[in-house]
């Protein structure tokens, strides 16, 4: 086996911090539309991605009305170093949470809904229950919404995942995050195998339970974040472990640091080095492939669906 020294080679000394680039600049989050949105997710008691992960376009996307609920409290189970959502134990999960997102849903009139969750490791079946139960709420009061869910890897427990691919969202997404060599540092409790496996399987057992064209069964992206020290080749590689997994949307963003507790930011990517790894990507055999500094899962998540043709 090969020395801890090989497989982690990230620097954790103090930086002295550097400007972002021009290109990384946001729109500030203000306006109605935006307060309102806000407004309504703390009355139905509902958590946000776009808020607990401190997501950059929080302001282009809620006065878009667009926004990612975050299911199963505001709790993660894992402590990722990349991430802003809190880490500690979790409530029991709410029942009632599915209907009041679906609620949400319907009274933002999205054409196109993204749910996410955090990891709950104490409860898979719970989660992935949660999950079945949303798709169903926002089929119920917002019919002709098409629903993206972006789930944990449920720990690779199998009952899990036939429950959200036999809801048939109309895409199932679950993020890659980063590349095999970091993950001990990045992805606290996850695996790249376990990941892979996930997206694959997905496809086989969409394929076993539905009878459509082969390959039309069910949309599966994955999202995968740079500047954490990887090496381009490295993300090559990611990519056509993907391609082969059959996997059809691929989203590409900047890490940002959220705090002075999360892993470092190695390097900003260019704009450039961006549409390489979307040219790449493509190349691959990718059915869309989302790739720029601000680039997150849910970002544009309506026209990504729409451009593939598939969902």
């Amino acid at each position: 086996m090969a020395p801890v020294s090989e497989l982690i080679q990230i620097d954790l000394s103090p930086r002295k911090p550097s400007p972002k680039p021009v290109w990384l600049k946001a729109k500030a989050p203000m306006g109605e539309t935006f307060h309102s949105l806000k407004k309504m997710a703390r009355d139905l008691n509902l958590h946000t991605v776009c808020e607990s992960a401190q997501c950059p376009n929080i302001g282009e996307c809620w006065n878009q009305k667009a926004a990612t609920f975050m299911m199963l409290g505001n709790l993660c189970t894992r402590r990722c170093g990349f991430c802003a959502v809190p880490k500690g134990r979790p409530e029991p999960i709410d029942q009632d949470e599915p209907r009041r997102v679906a609620y949400a849903v319907a009274q933002l009139g999205l054409n196109h809904a993204v749910i996410t969750s955090v990891n709950r490791d104490d409860d898979n079946i719970g989660a992935a229950q949660a999950f079945v139960r949303v798709v169903e709420e926002i089929r119920a009061q917002a019919p002709g919404c098409r629903v993206e869910i972006l789930t944990p890897d449920f720990q690779g427990n199998e009952e899990s995942l036939r429950k959200v691919v036999a809801v048939r969202p109309e895409i199932l997404n679950h993020n890659i995050e980063t590349v095999p060599r970091l993950y001990r540092v990045a992805k606290s409790g996850g695996r790249y195998e376990k990941s892979l496996h996930f997206l694959k399987h997905a496809k086989e057992i969409a394929a076993e339970m539905f009878n459509d064209r082969e390959g039309d069964q069910i949309v599966t992206k994955t999202g995968i974040i740079v500047g954490l020290g990887e090496e381009m080749h490295e993300l090559l590689a990611v990519f056509r472990d993907l391609a082969d997994r059959k996997v059809d949307i691929l989203t590409i963003g900047q890490y940002l640091r959220p705090s002075r507790d999360h892993l470092p930011m190695a390097r900003y990517y260019t704009p450039e080095e961006f549409a390489f790894l979307k040219h790449e990507a493509m190349a691959m055999g990718f059915k869309h492939v989302e790739s720029g500094p601000l680039v997150r899962s849910s970002y544009h998540a309506q026209e990504q669906a729409e451009s593939t043709g598939l969902a």
